[in-house]
């Protein structure tokens, strides 16, 4: 199963990238994703804290798959060990050559327990992505002028 969302931010991807990496301010902006811990570098556990609309605060520990600038950031997470439930994340900013860019922001996940959350996952946690993108996306644009 995958949750995919993706909007057009009028600004270059260093912009945007340099609000999505910094972690910090966090819980000045985002209404999804209220914290990331650690350092995103490839293979090491960082830690995420999301808030789901409707949904109960979770904490958990992804391992970084992938951290380019102003590229790319994904990581996987896993409910007990792979093959339960996995979740992969990313976020991927497409420079579209004139000062925007295409953020896309999704999730495959995989496991035997994907099927229980599904309706969860395509209501909940789309809608989480969505406001994310769109106070991304906000805190950019106004910080670009």
């Amino acid at each position: 199963m995958e949750i995919k969302t993706q909007i057009t931010i009028n600004a270059t991807p260093d912009k945007v990238w340099a609000v999505l990496t910094d972690f910090e301010n966090y819980t000045n902006w985002n209404p999804f994703i209220k914290s990331i811990t650690g350092k995103p570098i490839v293979g090491s556990q960082i830690a995420v804290s999301i808030v789901p609309p409707q949904g109960k605060s979770m904490t958990f520990s992804p391992t970084v798959l992938v951290f380019e600038r102003n590229r790319e950031f994904r990581w996987i997470g896993r409910l007990l060990f792979k093959g339960v439930f996995d979740g992969e994340h990313k976020f991927e900013l497409i420079d579209n050559g004139n000062g925007i860019t295409l953020f896309n922001h999704s999730e495959t996940f995989k496991g035997i327990l994907v099927g229980l959350f599904k309706k969860q996952l395509e209501t909940n946690t789309r809608k989480g992505f969505e406001l994310m993108n769109e106070s991304l996306k906000k805190i950019v644009e106004s910080s670009n002028r």
